[in-house]
């Protein structure tokens, strides 16, 4: 296999590259505006074994080699642009000279293609900085990021598993009871509330579908997390036709580690089942156990658009989900506004205590 690139689609109208056109199902020509159907796949998305994969990657999964950079700054790891031997990194606008790599990827399967134009992209960014509580007065001015905002599909994985888990506890009753009690030499009355504890175990059973956990360093976690939900019902088959215009980063989570986290995730709704299923008033869970069965992946490609600014040297990121407009970013704050604001609070409190007393 050889290293594989984003495919250039030409104009047939006027030879120029086709880009694809959020919100249509077209791509379309920055020259001339010419329009070409991205032709309706007839394949569809598919969940693969995830044990089956660990076993056989190249088997069970179709794969690719990918020639791709790394950014020593911020950790990002993306397929290198065709062409260029240095350029800015999309996630923290670092300088990155190539020293490429070749690398066996399982291919994505499926895809989200971009829904939010750039130019709604921006307008989210100047509504979310203009709405920024406790940030420097210059920051609308300095924070420009016009001809700057980049659409890249970011990698992810989706996990499908049934899951068994036994467990041991406690079920907590409350019941009410008279207690007697002086008071200024007065003997009174008044009814306590108590738990009377019983012994717990059991088993529950769950099913999880399309638990999704981001494959990429460059977003931590929390921040991909910050961006959902995802219209996962709409995911396409994977095609070429989505890509021209948007850059794509590999992923750096392997499907193993992917899994991991998958777990923590499941952890929530595996716990409020055992909750219910002890019952009572209250519970105390002791011990987990948890297998896992019918595991099933799928790794999909989810449309960002992300923009780097600098604020006193410092880089800061702008994010939109492409697919719901949702904003998500990282900025600068005036501490001379949070001190002013705590103070104000502090008097406003402090005002408040005198005249109640």
């Amino acid at each position: 296999m050889t290293a594989t690139q984003t495919r250039q689609f030409a104009c047939s109208a006027c030879g120029g590259k086709l880009e694809f056109a959020p919100g249509t199902t077209a791509l379309k020509c920055p020259h001339c505006g010419h329009l070409e159907e991205v032709p309706e796949s007839q394949g569809v998305v598919t969940e693969l074994d995830f044990h089956a994969a660990l076993r056989d990657q190249a088997r069970a999964a179709e794969t690719e080699v990918v020639v791709t950079v790394h950014c020593n700054s911020c950790g990002a790891t993306a397929d290198k642009p065709p062409n260029l031997t240095a350029f800015e990194c999309i996630f923290c606008g670092s300088p990155i000279v190539t020293q490429a790599a070749d690398s066996v990827r399982i291919k994505p399967r499926s895809i989200l293609p971009f829904e939010v134009e750039r130019e709604a992209a921006l307008s989210g960014f100047r509504e979310w900085i203009a709405g920024l509580w406790f940030a420097p007065n210059n920051l609308k001015r300095r924070a420009k990021v016009d001809g700057q905002v980049n659409g890249v599909y970011l990698p992810h994985w989706t996990y499908d598993a049934n899951t068994t888990t036994h467990y041991r506890g406690q079920r907590g009753e409350y019941y009410t009871t008279t207690e007697t009690y002086t008071e200024n030499g007065e003997t009174k009355t008044r009814q306590v509330t108590k738990t009377l504890w019983y012994d717990a175990a059991g088993v529950v059973y769950n099913g999880f579908d399309d638990v999704l956990v981001s494959a990429s360093h460059s977003l931590p976690q929390p921040v991909a997390r910050s961006l959902e939900p995802w219209d996962l019902h709409a995911l396409k088959p994977y095609s070429e036709e989505f890509l021209p215009g948007f850059l794509c980063e590999s992923y750096q989570v392997t499907l193993e580690d992917g899994f991991e986290h998958a777990k923590t995730i499941m952890d929530d709704g595996i716990l409020a089942s055992v909750r219910r299923d002890i019952g009572g008033d209250v519970q105390q869970i002791s011990r987990t156990e948890t297998s896992y069965q019918e595991i099933s992946f799928k790794h999909i490609l989810l449309p960002l658009w992300i923009a780097t600014y600098r604020y006193n040297n410092t880089p800061y990121r702008f994010l939109v989900n492409a697919r719901t407009g949702e904003v998500q970013g990282t900025r600068p704050i005036s501490w001379v506004k949070v001190t002013l604001a705590a103070i104000t609070v502090l008097g406003v409190a402090g005002a408040a205590y005198y005249y109640l007393n």
